[in-house]
């Protein structure tokens, strides 16, 4: 039985399955598609500020993608709602996208398309720079 047990947490150590390997970063990269307009936008959005595309408010709680030597994947997690003024807010997505399966957890609404393209740093690691 142990023997199974530890030629088993072999296997999924080298699939990569039972680790937590992703590194977590603090920007999502979105790309937003204008139906209405055929314009399509490039969205840096730092994770936990409220960023504006059109009618949307989207809010990233965690962007996090495989280190270089894994399989490419960056995803996220999205809050998005659809704000016009005088009325109350309205959730149109909540969970997470895939960069390399946009379709598999997608903004459904008939203006906007939302995706994931990357997860990026922009601001310095803590303790780096002068005195750090």
């Amino acid at each position: 039985m142990i023997l199974r047990l530890i030629l088993f947490s072999g296997f999924l150590s080298v699939y990569g399955i039972g680790e937590v390997r992703a590194e977590l970063y603090d920007t999502a990269v979105l790309q937003g598609l204008d139906k209405v307009t055929a314009r399509v936008s490039t969205i840096e959005a730092p994770v936990g500020d409220t960023v504006t595309f059109g009618a949307l408010e989207i809010i990233v709680r965690t962007c996090d993608k495989r280190p270089p030597e894994d399989p490419p994947e960056s995803a996220a997690f999205l809050d998005i709602w659809e704000v016009h003024p005088g009325e109350p807010a309205v959730s149109l997505f909540r969970g997470w996208m895939f960069a390399s399966s946009p379709s598999l957890s997608a903004l459904e609404h008939p203006v906007y398309d939302v995706w994931v393209l990357d997860c990026k740093n922009t601001r310095p690691p803590k303790g780096a720079g002068p005195g750090g």
